[in-house]
């Protein structure tokens, strides 16, 4: 046994030298028994850390940084308490200070410590406060977690039962992309932090043990050596799917015409909004249709406006059935539709319009009358087509063209199709 060795083994107090990362290398006989270890050897190369209670890692991990800085070379931390669990489980109140030294030629730190858990109102406290914590912890909805670098859970919490239905240990050890079902959700995530640092109320999903798909929002900040390297991720998750749904069925409430289903004007305005930059970027044709039920007005005047509700249902039916993947369409108001055909153009839009013409002509509507008997009737529709121009200075120019057709359709007769003027001369038809 080398000098320093025989002085650390004849030091009253418990002593432990540990590397600036935390690992144990020597511990004497007091530090052995206070840790309730079998032997020394059975804390070397073990992380000091994993004894220190949760609520006082921080603190402590603080103080380890602060006495590893140069200006504090040779001065000790002033005395702390911390909690402390054994290598049996038990909790102890111990009075920690620690130094920098040189151990073996290497950068060390000496913790000394006494047990200071005899005293019986400390105790007392010490059994509160753990049980107080315990029971928070424990019925926590968030999950506390923690990760390494490489994406491992180190640890996560009970709560980790209600939300993923499994057990911690189940979780500890696999990395977390383990329960993503989109790979881009969790990439996200350590992109947001690593460039951050931190997250709050970040949006993603997970997988539960049944199968299910759950939203979750997450609250984490990175965690980083003494080197200041990126080491893992510390934080917590709830379920929020609750939430999420309640969003997305607002979203729809606020986007969809309740009558067809479709797309309301709103939405479908900022649909062919973006549609009409893509297009004035890329270069790419974009073709507008504009649609109207004829005479709509003598079928709420002659069978009541809930009939000429179901003859809007059954023409919008008609028109989705007629439309290709990709297209988009919406009800603008009363009997008047929009269609958005993106990377189309005029005469392609024009063998579009033609099909959902003939797609309308086919419907066979019916209702009864107060003697059982039917009236059956037939609706028919005028569409008109505009196509992007490259004097346009907007998207209201395209939906003034389209309208202008639809108009000109209705002038002439109705049941047809008509193409806005300049339109027409550029695709001589």
């Amino acid at each position: 046994m080398d000098h320093d060795q025989e002085l650390l083994q004849l030091l009253p107090a418990a002593a432990l030298v540990v590397t600036p990362e935390g690992v144990i290398l020597r511990a004497n006989a007091a530090g052995v028994a206070l840790l309730e270890a079998d032997s020394e050897q059975a804390l070397l190369g073990r992380i000091l850390g994993h004894f220190v209670h949760p609520m006082d890692k921080a603190r402590s991990s603080q103080r380890i940084e602060r006495v590893k800085q140069p200006d504090h070379a040779g001065r000790p931390n002033k005395s702390s308490e911390f909690r402390v669990r054994t290598d049996k489980g038990q909790l102890r109140m111990v009075l920690v200070a620690s130094v920098a030294i040189e151990w073996q030629g290497a950068p060390a730190l000496l913790m000394c410590g006494m047990d200071m858990t005899h005293q019986s109102e400390i105790q007392e406290q010490l059994r509160e406060s753990e049980h107080n914590f315990r029971r928070l912890f424990d019925n926590m909805q968030d999950v506390y977690y923690r990760t390494d670098a490489q994406g491992v859970v180190q640890h996560v919490g009970p709560g980790v039962r209600r939300v993923l239905g499994y057990e911690p240990h189940e979780i500890e050890g696999r990395t977390a992309e383990s329960y993503y079902p989109q790979s881009k959700d969790r990439d996200a995530f350590k992109a947001a932090i690593q460039e951050k640092g931190e997250v709050a109320d970040f949006p993603g999903q997970m997988v539960r043990r049944d199968g299910v798909v759950i939203d979750i929002s997450i609250s984490s900040h990175a965690l980083y050596d003494h080197q200041g390297q990126f080491a893992g991720v510390e934080g917590i998750y709830r379920d929020v799917t609750q939430r999420k749904n309640l969003e997305r069925e607002l979203q729809r409430l606020a986007t969809t015409d309740m009558l067809t289903g479709m797309a309301n004007r709103r939405a479908f305005l900022e649909t062919a909004e973006a549609a009409y930059q893509t297009a004035r970027t890329q270069h790419t044709p974009l073709t507008l249709l504009m649609l109207d039920v004829d005479h709509f007005k003598s079928i709420n005047d002659r069978f009541g406006h809930l009939e000429g509700d179901r003859a809007l249902v059954a023409f919008a039916r008609a028109v989705m059935e007629g439309l290709r993947p990709g297209d988009a369409v919406g009800r603008l108001g009363g009997e008047e539709f929009g269609v958005l055909l993106q990377g189309t153009t005029l005469a392609q839009g024009h063998e579009v319009a033609v099909r959902l013409l003939n797609c309308v002509r086919t419907l066979e509507l019916g209702v009864a009358d107060a003697g059982h008997g039917s009236h059956r009737y037939r609706i028919t529709a005028s569409l008109g087509l505009g196509t992007l121009r490259g004097s346009d200075r907007s998207l209201r120019d395209l939906l003034d063209r389209a309208d202008q057709a639809l108009y000109q359709a209705k002038h002439e007769g109705r049941d047809r199709i008509a193409l806005a003027d300049a339109d027409l001369d550029n695709q001589g038809y």
